[in-house]
């Protein structure tokens, strides 16, 4: 059974962003320290705002900057099977 997704990936992307450019803020961190702290390019702190394109090794070092590395470490921790051979196979 296939669910409907409702947003894109870039949408999806763009709102990671954006809840990390509110946390960036709320911080009072400015993007350039935010940089310096996480050692990814200012030039790639500014796409990822405005865009939502980063690497996944960019956007770990930026949440680890922002003491969020618990979030990214638990990311797909806790995913509920789908079905009954999902569980199954993985037993095997």
């Amino acid at each position: 059974m296939e669910k409907f997704v409702w947003e894109t990936a870039e949408e999806i992307n763009k709102n990671l962003a954006k809840r990390i450019r509110n946390i960036r803020r709320r911080r009072r961190i400015s993007q350039e320290r935010l940089s310096e702290i996480s050692g990814v390019s200012l030039g790639s702190v500014k796409r990822f705002e405005s865009t939502g394109n980063i690497s996944l090794l960019s956007l770990t070092r930026i949440s680890i900057a922002l003491d969020l590395a618990d979030e990214i470490r638990n990311i797909f921790a806790e995913v509920p099977y789908q079905s009954i051979e999902e569980v199954i196979h993985d037993r095997k």
